[in-house]
């Protein structure tokens, strides 16, 4: 991570592994860095310099209202106006994992006025929701009778919506595109942190079927960049990191709560994707920077690492030291 940041922020491209400073920052990744670098039980000096780099980033994007920006320059000029896209979801994913796992309080706190700015607002989107309700799960753990983060987590919870009966397709949505492995998360930890939240079971129905369907020759394969509907073939490329990185937050959020072993394999079977166990039978990082590469085609690896792949590298293999 240290490769991709400077002091302004987190670098969203690069060639191979450098950084293409043309493209700037943005707060989607910026999120995401400080859930990676807050869940460091034990951080070293650096990594507390990038959290608390990223924390002042999200500050510095989020308006009095609670909406974020999300793309500032390298000339430290923001291009777009304060919304509530995936990039307010996950500012609230990393600011609400910073004021519950961090273990330097100025961080905590700082991140925690942040964050309570911007649970008030909502976005009809449900990733945005998903994304901004695994930080709402996040500060409930630690602050329980925090009542905004309980409104938000069960709003969120609310929009992603009930799974069908159809065993075949027991998804909220008629299609599969991102990150879905989130929307099932947030609904077993509102289950779980919600007196008046859905059943258990919805949720874990959801993750059972994703993984069901995501597992080729016991070898995880998920659904690819252009998505998935129901009712239509399935490609099997372009497989992304972050696609991976959600099914092993799922799986082990599931593990925890219902201490099911099987749970477990899912985490490992994350970690095996990027190693090597996927579909073309390649590793999926580079040893000599640590970055994580963009995608699985057909022929390999994309080679480039920016920042989506690579903290979606490093959050999958810190799973890996519990379920390894």
């Amino acid at each position: 991570m240290s490769r991709l940041s400077d002091d302004t922020g987190l670098f969203e491209h690069a060639r191979h592994a450098i950084v293409r400073r043309e493209y700037g920052y943005c707060t989607d990744d910026v999120g995401r860095g400080l859930v990676v670098t807050s869940r460091e039980p034990e951080p070293t000096e650096e990594v507390l310099r990038l959290a608390e780099c990223y924390l002042a980033f999200l500050t510095h994007a989020q308006d009095a209202a609670g909406a974020f920006r999300n793309r500032l320059g390298h000339d430290r000029r923001w291009t777009d106006q304060p919304g509530l896209g995936d990039w307010w979801g996950r500012a609230l994913w990393g600011l609400g994992t910073a004021a519950a796992r961090s273990p330097a309080a100025w961080i905590r706190e700082g991140a925690l006025v942040a964050f309570s700015r911007g649970a008030t607002r909502r976005s009809p989107a449900p990733h945005a929701m998903a994304f901004a309700g695994l930080g709402a799960a996040e500060v409930l753990r630690r602050h329980p009778a925090h009542a905004a983060a309980a409104a938000l987590l069960a709003d969120a919870a609310t929009t992603i919506g009930t799974p069908e009966t159809d065993p075949g397709w027991p998804w909220p949505q008629q299609r599969l595109t991102y990150a879905n492995a989130a929307l099932a998360e947030v609904v077993i930890a509102a289950s779980q942190l919600r007196h008046d939240g859905p059943p258990l079971d919805d949720g874990l129905r959801m993750l059972n079927w994703l993984r069901d369907v995501q597992l080729r020759r016991g070898r995880l394969s998920v659904v690819p960049a252009a998505g998935w509907g129901r009712g239509v073939a399935r490609l099997r490329h372009d497989q992304q990191p972050i696609e991976v990185a959600a099914f092993a937050d799922a799986c082990a959020t599931a593990a925890t709560i219902t201490g099911d072993p099987g749970w477990e394999a899912g985490v490992r079977q994350a970690v095996g994707w990027f190693l090597g166990d996927n579909d073309i039978g390649t590793r999926m990082w580079d040893p000599d920077t640590g970055g994580g590469y963009d995608g699985l085609t057909p022929h390999g690896p994309n080679l480039n690492q920016g920042a989506e792949s690579t903290l979606a590298l490093i959050s999958t293999l810190q799973h890996a030291r519990r379920w390894s």
